[in-house]
């Protein structure tokens, strides 16, 4: 199970990373567009689509790798069992929230695919694939939140505590 979990984390800091050199592309094929005069249609919100994609997606392996802005003022002083059952109470509510957005966000996305919507920009780009991106990221999220909730459960370390021990050695 955990090759499989590492697999996914991997893929998606993979997907989002191929996402990011997508916007690379476009901007640099706008840029020498204008200089010949040209334009790139559409290449402004198929960059903002990619950037949103690329956000979502490494939402998981960046709480995986402890990236997220945590504000440890009071847990970063507890210690024992009172630090286990802040964490445990973190990372439910943390699950909880992640898992509805996914679960809403998913919703969306079905219904905006069941409607046939459209983009409103230059190219009409069905609104479901780019969602559907955003719901991948998510539901990562989700599981990545879950994994952490079930290992301090199991009273190892959350996954962000052990990678930010590392980055600090």
């Amino acid at each position: 199970m955990r090759t499989a979990l590492t697999f996914l984390y991997r893929a998606a800091e993979i997907l989002g990373a191929v996402f990011l050199v997508l916007i690379a592309v476009l901007i640099v094929s706008q840029v020498f567009a204008r200089l010949a005069n040209r334009m790139v249609p559409g290449a402004d919100e198929l960059a903002g689509y990619c950037m949103a994609a690329s956000f979502f997606l490494m939402l998981g392996p960046a709480l995986r790798r402890g990236a997220h802005i945590r504000v440890g003022v009071l847990v970063d002083r507890l210690r024992g069992g009172p630090r286990r059952l802040v964490e445990l109470i973190c990372l439910g509510f943390g699950t909880a929230l992640s898992g509805y957005f996914a679960w809403y966000w998913l919703r969306m996305t079905y219904d905006s695919y069941d409607f046939g919507d459209l983009g409103q920009g230059v190219l009409p780009i069905p609104l479901w694939i780019p969602q559907a991106a955003m719901g991948v990221g998510l539901v990562i999220l989700v599981i990545a939140f879950l994994d952490d909730l079930l290992a301090v459960i199991q009273g190892r370390e959350a996954s962000y505590q052990s990678a930010g021990m590392q980055s600090e050695g």
